[in-house]
């Protein structure tokens, strides 16, 4: 059994416990990791806590996580949310992180992030990425002259987003830096708010 799936079998609890340390790293800009002007933020933009997350829209465990965390983010209220786009499993991840990151420039980034997280299964072809967001309600044709006329800062964000993850350390998706806190893992509801209340409780000390 590979370190994922074990992650994925374990309770909450315990997978805080296996999977939580310290996000601070020598030589990281962490100002350049939390307030990237291109990055898609989500939740309160005021809130006191952020969380970043490092996913991929190829990523099964990503997809268990999300809806865990879109949910703890809305009842708690004070989460200030930083969407890493991280594709790193393969050309359609690239794709997908391309489609939503052009989505940004008609503020809809939100709704395809959600429509592709919403996709079942692993190596989802561009095919499908692009119908299912077709089916989302963009503006299509915006979509695409967005990607087309954004190509260049849309790479130049996923460069940062690469390079910030290979600073880091991290190895693969999920990954979410939650306030001081690392969590390489695909929390649930309880342990993204049990992580949640041991940034905040720190953040104090």
């Amino acid at each position: 059994m590979d370190r994922r799936t074990l992650l994925a079998l374990l309770p909450a609890a315990a997978l805080a416990r296996l999977a939580v340390g310290p996000a601070r790293a020598e030589g990281i800009d962490a100002n350049a990791i939390l307030n990237d002007p291109e990055a898609p933020v989500s939740g309160n933009p005021k809130g006191d806590l952020t969380i970043v997350a490092f996913l991929d829209y190829n990523c099964p465990f990503c997809k268990k996580a999300e809806p865990d965390l879109l949910r703890l983010v809305k009842a708690d209220g004070r989460i200030r949310l930083v969407h890493k786009d991280w594709p790193i499993l393969g050309e359609a991840s690239v794709y997908g992180a391309q489609l939503a990151l052009a989505a940004r420039y008609q503020g809809r980034y939100d709704d395809v992030h959600r429509t592709l997280m919403g996709i079942p299964g692993r190596k989802i072809p561009k095919e499908r990425m692009l119908e299912a967001v077709s089916a989302s309600g963009v503006d299509m044709a915006r979509l695409e002259s967005d990607r087309a006329s954004h190509q260049g800062e849309i790479a130049a964000l996923l460069q940062r987003n690469l390079d910030q993850a290979d600073a880091l350390g991290l190895q693969g998706t999920p990954v979410f830096l939650i306030g001081p806190l690392k969590v390489a893992a695909a929390l649930d509801y309880d342990g993204f708010k049990q992580a949640v209340a041991q940034a905040r409780a720190k953040g104090r000390s």
